[in-house]
C-alpha cells in the first residue's frame, strides 16, 4: 500500500499490462522493477568504477544487438518477408503516403517546411549537449592505451551503433507499420506518439516466441543498464574531479583533496544523479517529450562545449554562463513559444544565439585561464585549432595547429559521409520506395564503399598520432602503453 501511494502521488504511468491488471497495479509493478534495476546498476557502477562499467557495457551491448536482430527477424517475417514490405505499406496506406514513409529525404513539396528542417538537422550536431562527442565517449577514448586504439574503438562503435543497429531499427519500424496500421485521424489525436512508441513493447509480447522474447527482454534491460551505468560513472567524474577536486577543496577548503574524499564524493554523486533522473522520468509523457526538452536545454551548451576544445579563450566562466543562460532562457521560450513541433527550429535558433553570444562576451570580459594551466593542458591533450599563443609557448606554430584542425575535420567528413551514404543506400535497397529507381541507392552504396579505404587508412595508420609525444617524457610515463 505504501508503494502504491508513492506511485499515485508521483503520477507515474508506465503502460498497460497484458494481464488485464488495473493501471495502478501495473504502474506499481513497473516502478518496483525499475527501482531494482537502477539500484543494481548503481551498485556495480559505484563499487567497480570505470573498469566495471566498460566490461559490463561490452556484454550488455552485445546482448542488446542480438536481441534487436532477433526482434527485427520475427517482425519482418510476420509482416510478409523483406521483399513484400513495400507492397504491404502501399496496400495499407496508399502509394502517396507509402512513398513519404519510405523516403530518406524531405518530400519535393516540402515548401516552407524545408528550411526549418534544414536548420534543425544542419545545426543540431553543434547546438546540443552532445556536440563535443559526449563526455562519456571522451572518457572511454581516453581510457584506451594508445591514440590508435582509441580511434579504432570509436570507428567500431560508430559503425555498430549508427549503421548496423539503425538497419535493425528500420526493419522493426517498417514491419510494425504493417502489423499495427493507423489511420490519418489517429495521427492528429492526442497521445499518438506515445501510443506508437508503446507498440515496440507490444510487438515483443505478441510476435516473439518464448526464449527469443526473453532474449529481447534481457536486451532491453541491458540497454537500460548500459545507459544508466555510463551516465552515473560519467556524472560522478564531474562531481568528484571538477566540482569537488577543482573548486570545493582548493577554493573553499584551501587544501588538496584526498583520494578517499574523491571516491566518497563520486559514490554519493551516483546516488544524487540517480534520484534526479527518476524524478525527471516520472514527469515525462513520452520519449519524444524527453527528446524535445533535452534538445532545447542542450542547444545553449553545444557551441561552448565545442569551442572549449578549439579556442584557448574559453574559460570556466564561459561554461557557467552558458549553463545559467540556458536555464533562464529555456522556460521563457517554452512559455512564449509553447511546445509546438513546428516552432522547434525557432526555439533552438533563439536559444543557440542567446547563450553562445553570452558565453563569448563573458570570455572576453573575464580573466583568461592562467598560462601555466593552459600549457599543462596543451602538452597533455594537444588540442588543435585556435590555440595560437599556447601552441607557440609549447613549440607548435599556429599554422600547424590550424592544419591539424583541418585534417581532423576532413577525417570526420569522410567517415560521416561513408557511414550515412551506406546507411541510406542499403536502407533504400532493403526497403525501396514504391515505383522508385534503385539507381540512387546504388550510387550511395558505391560512394560509401569508395570512401572506406580513406577512413580505414586514417584510423589504422599513425597519421594522427601525436608527433610531439617524444618531447614530453613525463606524459609518456602517465600512459599505460608507455609505462615500462
Amino acid at each position: 500500500e505504501m508503494i502504491k501511494g508513492v506511485v499515485e502521488a508521483s503520477g507515474i504511468r508506465l503502460g498497460d499490462s497484458i494481464t488485464g491488471l488495473d493501471q495502478l497495479t501495473t504502474s506499481t509493478n513497473n516502478l518496483i522493477s525499475i527501482v531494482l534495476i537502477l539500484v543494481f546498476t548503481a551498485t556495480y557502477s559505484i563499487t567497480g568504477g570505470l573498469r566495471a562499467v566498460v566490461q559490463t557495457d561490452v556484454m550488455q551491448f552485445s546482448v542488446a544487438m542480438l536481441g534487436t536482430l532477433a526482434y527485427a527477424w520475427f517482425v519482418v517475417d510476420a509482416a510478409g518477408g523483406l521483399g513484400g514490405l513495400t507492397d504491404r505499406i502501399v496496400e495499407i496506406y496508399g502509394s502517396e503516403q507509402a512513398a513519404k514513409m519510405l523516403s530518406f529525404s524531405p518530400p519535393s513539396n516540402a515548401g516552407e517546411a524545408l528550411m526549418p528542417f534544414l536548420v534543425i538537422v544542419g545545426l543540431q550536431w553543434l547546438f546540443q549537449m552532445n556536440s563535443d562527442g559526449t563526455g562519456y565517449l571522451a572518457q572511454r577514448s581516453m581510457a584506451c592505451p594508445t591514440d590508435r586504439e582509441a580511434r579504432i574503438a570509436g570507428l567500431v562503435f560508430t559503425w555498430l551503433q549508427i549503421f548496423l543497429r539503425s538497419l535493425f531499427w528500420l526493419a522493426i519500424a517498417i514491419g510494425l507499420l504493417v502489423l499495427y496500421p493507423f489511420s490519418p485521424e489517429e495521427m492528429n489525436g492526442d497521445g499518438f506518439t506515445a501510443a506508437r512508441e508503446a507498440l515496440f513493447v507490444t510487438g515483443i509480447d505478441e510476435l516473439l516466441p518464448p526464449g527469443f522474447r526473453g532474449l529481447m527482454l534481457v536486451g532491453l534491460l541491458a540497454a537500460l543498464a548500459s545507459t544508466v551505468d555510463t551516465h552515473l560513472n560519467w556524472g560522478a567524474s564531474y562531481w568528484s574531479n571538477d566540482v569537488y577536486g577543482g573548486v570545493v577543496a582548493p577554493k573553499l577548503l584551501k587544501r588538496k583533496p584526498k583520494d578517499k574524499e574523491l571516491v566518497l564524493v563520486a559514490r554519493l554523486s551516483n546516488v544524487l544523479i540517480l534520484l534526479i533522473a527518476m524524478v525527471i522520468m516520472a514527469n515525462l509523457g513520452s520519449i519524444q517529450t524527453a527528446w524535445f526538452i533535452s534538445l532545447l536545454f542542450g542547444a545553449g551548451m553545444g557551441s561552448v562545449l565545442v569551442l572549449r576544445w578549439l579556442w584557448e579563450r574559453i574559460n570556466l566562466y564561459s561554461e557557467l554562463t552558458a549553463m545559467v543562460v540556458s536555464l533562464i532562457t529555456a522556460p521563457l521560450l517554452l512559455y512564449f513559444l509553447g511546445t509546438d513541433p513546428e516552432r522547434e527550429w525557432i526555439r533552438l535558433g533563439i536559444m543557440s544565439l542567446v547563450t553562445c553570444s553570452a558565453a563569448i562576451l563573458v570570455s572576453f570580459v573575464t580573466p583568461a585561464t592562467d598560462t601555466q594551466t593552459l600549457d599543462r593542458f596543451y602538452r597533455k591533450v594537444r588540442p588543435f585549432g585556435f590555440w595560437g599563443r599556447t601552441a607557440s609557448r609549447c613549440g607548435v606554430t599556429r599554422r600547424e595547429s590550424l592544419k591539424a584542425l583541418g585534417a581532423r575535420l576532413f577525417a570526420v567528413a569522410v567517415t560521416a559521409l561513408s557511414v550515412y551514404t551506406l546507411l541510406i543506400g542499403v536502407g533504400r535497397l532493403l526497403f525501396p520506395q514504391p515505383d522508385g529507381s534503385p539507381m540512387l541507392a546504388w550510387i550511395c552504396v558505391v560512394i560509401g564503399l569508395v570512401l572506406m579505404p580513406v577512413w580505414m587508412y586514417l584510423a589504422f595508420s599513425r597519421y594522427f598520432d601525436d608527433q610531439h609525444e617524444e618531447e614530453a617524457p613525463e606524459l609518456q610515463a602517465e600512459r599505460p602503453d608507455m609505462a615500462g
